[in-house]
This record gives structure tokens, C-alpha cells and sequence, in this order.
């Protein structure tokens, strides 16, 4: 395994992270929330993609996290966004309970085109319940926090923002413990070879469907942190296009650094962000074109250009010797 950052120096990052946001411009904060948002379920899509899977229907999971936290919201007066987050991570942990067992024997395009078709059934029947809103969906107030409300929108969206930072940073270093462990290699062997896996007495199915349950509580703690972002939620958070948008997160940042995913989700939001003010017209021809040269230049995602220049540090000074030796380099 590859040394990393310790936790306490992440921990570090993410505080020096959510101060910075002190200095920044009010826009700024709004996307950089959004891109926190995306990141901790596009880190999900990372995790489940260590065991070979790819999920096509985290928008399944999204929604249900944000409905989850309307409804509540709006029945109960829940208010405040460190539980509205907690309710949102509960209810897509829920639902992938649920579904993770079920699909986990299936894999490849199986698994993918599985997901993706209950996230169409659920947003099928979203649009077609009148209870929920219909296809408008509903608005939700104003998240407080440990029961301070903040009425200036600046203050509202430092704290939104600090939120999210700090969520979705501890999500972050609970991944990179996760990638380090035994359960971690344990996943990896199970894109490689599950038979070998089953044989050394691991349950393959089980290893799919603990990466699938935390695939799935992040995503729904991402629609909680969406609702709050937005205050208003509808059946689009479960369509395909926008689990799509997370499936593209994943693809640039690649699965080699759980920094990437962050990166990634932040330089997508912002190439969309100028491309739509500066070129209102062909901001998606934009858009397409900067997905298309990450992933023919950077195949192996936007890690890979920190990944590859430490492992370049790391060649042993004995490497020409053993080159003249005809051994492989």
C-alpha cells in the first residue's frame, strides 16, 4: 500500500478548507457547497467502483435522502442541517440496505443498467405522486444550526458551506482509512478475481454490498445537502442525467486519491459555472469538450497526476542497474 497524508494533517486540511471560505466571494461559496455536494456521492460511486461496479442510479439514493428530509422538514419543523444530514444519510443507508443485497450477485453492465432502472422506476413514480408535489416537487425553509438562525444570506451561506466542507472532508478521510484497510484490499481483490476471493473464505456478495450501503449513505447525505442548498426539491434529483453528472465526477477524478474526487467536483462546477455565464449558448459544447480532454489525456482521472509524479520519486536508485540487466523497469 501507498503511504498517505495522516488523518490528523487531513483533519488539518479540512479546517484550513472551511476557514478559507471566510475570505471568499458569496458566490464562491454557493458553488463550492454544490461541489461538495456532488463530491461526497461521486466518492461514493469511487467506493463501489474499488469492487468492479459501477452504479448508474445514485440518484436513486439522492432523492431519497432529500425527500426523506422535506418530508420531515416540513412535517416535523426540522430546521437544522447537521440532523437534516443525518436523516438524508439514514434514508439512502435505508434503501441500500435494502437494494445492496439484492443486486450485489449481478456485476459489469448488469449491475449498472440494474441501478440505473430503479432510479427510473423511483423517479417515475416521484413525478406521478401528487402527494409528493408531482413533477414541481416542493420547497423546504431555511436550514438553522444547533438552533441559530441566520438571516443574512451571507452568514447562511458560510454555514451551509462549512457544513458541507466538513461532512463531506470526514467522509473523505473515512474513505482513505477505508481504501487502507484489509476490507479495502479485500474489495479490490473482488474487482479482480471474486472466485480467488470466495475461495480464501470472504464473501464477495457481502464486500459488494457494504461498498453498495456506503455508496448509498452518501449519496443521501448529498440530497440533504442539495435540498438545503436549493430549498426546493422534484423528481429531476432522480433522473438519470443526473446520476450521470455524478458518474462523470467519478470518471475525472479516477479512483488512485479521494483528493480527486474533491478536485474534480469543483473544477466541473466551475468550467460549468463560467461556460454558462460567458457562453450562454454553448456552455454544454464546453462542457463536453473539457470532459472529453480529461479523459483522453488523463485516462486513469485527475489523481493520476499526483500519483504519478510520487511514484516517479520513489523509483529505487538501483533501477538503471537493474535495466542493463534486461529486467523490466
Amino acid at each position: 500500500m501507498r503511504k498517505g497524508l495522516h488523518p490528523l494533517v487531513m483533519i488539518g486540511l479540512v479546517a484550513a478548507v472551511t476557514l478559507a471560505g471566510l475570505a471568499l466571494p458569496t458566490w464562491t461559496l454557493s458553488l463550492a457547497t454544490i461541489a461538495a455536494s456532488n463530491a461526497l456521492i461521486a466518492l461514493g460511486i469511487v467506493v463501489l467502483a474499488r469492487t468492479g461496479n459501477v452504479s448508474f442510479g445514485q440518484g436513486l439514493f439522492f432523492a431519497a435522502g432529500g425527500y426523506g428530509v422535506a418530508l420531515i422538514a416540513n412535517a416535523w419543523g426540522l430546521t437544522d442541517a447537521v440532523a437534516q444530514v443525518i436523516v438524508g444519510a439514514a434514508c439512502g443507508g435505508l434503501l441500500g440496505l435494502v437494494i445492496g443485497p439484492l443486486i450485489a450477485r449481478y456485476s459489469g453492465i448488469f449491475f449498472g443498467m440494474l441501478t440505473l432502472a430503479l432510479s427510473m422506476v423511483f423517479y417515475g413514480a416521484l413525478v406521478k405522486s401528487t402527494a409528493l408535489g408531482g413533477s414541481d416537487g416542493f420547497n423546504v425553509g431555511r436550514p438553522s444550526l444547533f438552533g441559530m438562525s441566520f438571516t443574512d444570506p451571507r452568514e447562511a451561506d458560510f454555514m451551509l458551506y462549512a457544513v458541507s466542507v466538513i461532512v463531506t472532508g470526514c467522509a473523505g478521510i473515512a474513505a482513505t482509512i477505508l481504501f487502507r484497510s484489509e476490507f479495502g484490499l479485500a474489495s479490490l481483490a473482488v474487482r479482480e478475481n471474486n472466485l480467488r476471493v470466495e475461495y480464501l473464505g470472504l464473501s464477495a456478495n457481502r464486500i459488494i454490498s457494504i461498498n453498495f450501503l456506503i455508496a448509498a449513505i452518501f449519496a443521501g447525505a448529498s440530497g440533504a445537502f442539495a435540498l438545503m442548498a436549493q430549498r426546493h426539491i422534484d423528481p429531476q434529483f432522480a433522473y438519470w442525467t443526473t446520476s450521470g453528472e455524478f458518474v462523470f465526477v467519478a470518471v475525472l477524478a479516477g479512483n488512485q486519491s479521494v483528493a480527486a474526487v474533491f478536485v474534480a467536483s469543483m473544477a466541473l462546477e466551475l468550467v460549468r459555472s463560467f461556460s454558462n455565464l460567458y457562453l450562454p449558448n454553448t456552455w454544454q459544447l464546453v462542457l463536453g469538450v473539457f470532459l472529453l480532454g480529461v479523459i483522453l489525456f488523463l485516462p486513469r482521472g485527475i489523481g493520476s497526476l499526483w500519483i504519478r509524479d510520487r511514484r516517479k520519486r520513489r523509483i529505487p536508485a538501483t533501477a538503471p542497474f537493474t535495466a542493463e540487466r534486461g529486467a523490466a523497469p
